[in-house]
């Protein structure tokens, strides 16, 4: 009698039911809410998408309003955390660098072992903001560049090109984001997703819970694809020399095993 295939990690079990997200890779269906992500992508907004995700329906103009400026007022990072990302070692990745920083902001929150709704919603608005922010300044920190300060008009995805860039953010660029974003807003329960939510079923903290979803998301297996992803755009743009890129590609990935799904190539090298 045959007998099943071992089942590898989660694959296939139900670990919880939410009412967020819906993924169908094989029918290509993504939704937040019941709602296409196509039609959000056309039609909605960065913020708008979030408030949809936070509070289970779209906003109203005064709730859009409201939820824009309460994520434009917490756009603060304490100059500690700053100082940290200055002193961080060069050998330090910017994904490194972003899980460490998270984890240093409760020793900056007023009411960091809060875990009930209200402080947690205020905690929300507080990250979403100040991870935008760390990672615009740690590439700048990277390139000697000055800091700009954050622009309260802009919105989310406009002010990360304006903190990213040092240059005002056209509109191309800023609906760029603004979509890129909200295709990247949540997708169902993945690696980093479960970690947090993990993390926060012990009544942990949500800086605690949002830097083991870092920790997660860093890993090649998961957020990590992507940086390989541009390594091997870097190798094939460096090494093609006018040969196919895909078979170029597919050299460097069966050179390396099928551990990792592109090559490491270090910074010095690109």
């Amino acid at each position: 009698m045959a007998t099943a295939a071992p089942v590898k990690g989660l694959e296939g079990i139900v670990a919880a039911n939410s009412g967020i997200c819906w993924i169908d890779g094989e029918a290509g269906v993504l939704a937040y809410r019941g709602i296409d992500i196509h039609e959000l992508a056309e039609h909605s907004t960065f913020e708008e998408t979030a408030y949809l995700l936070w509070f289970g329906a779209l906003p109203t103009r005064t709730e859009l309003s409201d939820f824009t400026s309460s994520l434009a007022a917490a756009r603060t990072l304490h100059p500690d955390i700053v100082d940290l990302m200055r002193n961080a070692p060069r050998s330090a990745t910017p994904m490194e660098v972003l899980r460490t920083a998270v984890s240093a902001l409760s020793f900056y929150d007023p009411d960091e072992k809060a875990v009930d709704r209200a402080s947690n919603i205020r905690k929300s608005f507080a990250l979403t903001a100040q991870i935008a922010m760390i990672v615009a300044y740690y590439d700048r920190i990277r390139k000697g560049l000055d800091l700009p300060v954050p622009d309260p008009s802009l919105t989310h995805a406009g002010n990360f090109v304006w903190m990213l860039t040092g240059e005002k953010p056209s509109a191309t660029a800023t609906r760029t984001l603004d979509v890129a974003l909200i295709l990247h807003a949540d997708h169902e329960l993945n690696a980093s997703t479960f970690a947090a939510r993990v993390i926060a079923a012990t009544l942990s903290d949500i800086h605690s819970a949002i830097t083991g979803a870092i920790g997660a998301l860093k890993g090649p297996l998961h957020g990590g694809a992507n940086e390989n992803v541009m390594r091997l755009l870097y190798a094939i743009d460096k090494e093609a020399n006018g040969t196919d890129p895909i078979e170029h590609a597919l050299s460097h990935v069966k050179a390396i095993g099928p551990e990792y799904p592109a090559p490491c190539i270090p910074l010095a090298q690109r």
